[in-house]
């Protein structure tokens, strides 16, 4: 029978070699000023901001074993969600509520007692409240094992409620000595640790750190889903947790796991904005072009192939068919349809403005051409528009 590590409350709360993980700490700190430094229209910023609430959830839910399709997980982040879902959808939704309500909050807002209680109420009422009080710390004899090798929490009762007070209490001092993202590792490894409640505490322990990282500016539109990158790293994830417990509560693994996280998500958050600031560029300069065309034919034509530029907004890269098919409305009607088409892919192929590879099987493969907003000028714009091809001449064979 394998021995259940059992918890000893830290001496040091703070305990890290701060030489181990200064690169880390350094390359997220870097991404985190990146990010929030970078320009964003608010509308396409919103959108982003659901997809990164909606990674969150589905992360810190299938942590815990949580199972459900992607329609399952959309039903279940509805705002009414029903009474027949399954104990994961209603986590899910739990989630969501405690994620909207913490994004909410001030900047300046305390983390103490009284606040981990309302997060811990909000992610288990509703979904575990059945067999979890909400809100209550694990009385005497109500004992909890977890991880690999089995990890014991606080003796629950006096040990249990001592341990939690002593972390609220280093919450409130020591740790504002610390830059705000090990202030936020730090709690989310000392809080699983302690497991304080009967369940939801891995859940409760990824919120309060999602809490505080808004400190650093991790909010609103900016905020990344740290327990989507737990999830894919699950693995590692739970290593370092472990390794950490081993060495008697000494945080180095689990910082430099969690700050390698924190820019990695940066890092994608900004890649993501970045990519919706190139496709307005485009789309601005696009416009400032087509719109001094004087010729009746060439805007009616330049319509088209904007609706064609739209779609190929919306995904790195499509087939021909494809294509086609989503730009079909344009050409209802015309005598020669298909040869439109061509001709105005052709066009922008020719402006440079699109690329097109071939795949194995022979079918075309259509992408933005990301940098042409910044590689076309006036002059050549009209060079090439002056330039293209005939109306019976493809720049590719059908």
């Amino acid at each position: 029978m394998s021995t259940v590590v059992r918890y000893k409350i830290p001496s040091n709360w703070l305990q890290f070699n701060a030489q181990a993980i200064v690169g880390d700490l350094a390359n997220a700190k870097a991404a985190v000023i990146a990010l929030t430094r970078i320009p964003y229209q608010r509308s396409w910023a919103e959108k982003l901001q659901r997809i990164q609430l909606k990674r969150e959830i589905a992360g810190t839910s299938r942590i815990e074993g949580a199972d459900f399709t992607e329609g399952e997980l959309d039903a279940a982040l509805s705002e009414t969600p029903e009474e027949s879902f399954t104990r994961s959808q209603k986590q899910a939704h739990a989630a969501k509520r405690t994620y909207q309500w913490i994004s909410s909050l001030p900047d300046d807002q305390p983390v103490n007692t009284e606040l981990v209680l309302q997060v811990h109420r909000l992610i288990i009422s509703g979904a575990d409240d059945d067999h979890c009080e909400p809100g209550k710390l694990r009385g005497a004899g109500h004992n909890v094992t977890f991880g690999i090798p089995r990890h014991r929490g606080a003796e629950g009762g006096a040990e249990c409620e001592h341990a939690f007070t002593k972390l609220m209490e280093a919450v409130g001092t020591g740790f504002k000595a610390q830059d705000t993202l090990i202030q936020a590792l730090a709690l989310h490894y000392h809080f699983a640790a302690i497991h304080p409640f009967g369940d939801g505490n891995g859940r409760t322990a990824r919120a309060l750190e999602a809490l505080m990282l808004q400190k650093a500016g991790l909010r609103d539109v900016l905020f990344i889903a740290m327990s989507n990158f737990y999830y894919e790293e699950k693995a590692e994830y739970l290593e370092s947790l472990n390794q950490a417990r081993a060495r008697g509560h000494d945080l180095t693994p689990f910082l430099q796991f969690g700050l390698r996280g924190i820019a990695s998500q940066c890092e994608k958050l900004f890649r993501e904005i970045g990519s919706q600031v190139s496709k307005a560029l485009f789309r601005d300069v696009m416009y400032q072009f087509y719109n001094r065309l004087q010729s009746t034919r060439k805007r009616v034509i330049i319509k088209r192939q904007i609706g064609i530029v739209e779609v190929l907004f919306t995904t790195d890269s499509i087939r021909y068919r494809d294509l086609r098919e989503r730009t079909a409305n344009a050409y209802r009607g015309l005598k020669k349809d298909s040869d439109a088409f061509v001709r105005d892919l052709s066009g922008l192929l020719h402006l440079d403005a699109i690329r097109m590879s071939t795949r194995e099987d022979g079918e075309f493969v259509f992408s933005l051409n990301p940098d042409w907003p910044t590689q076309i000028t006036e002059t050549t714009f009209f060079q090439k528009v002056k330039a293209l091809p005939k109306a019976k001449t493809d720049v590719f064979p059908r």
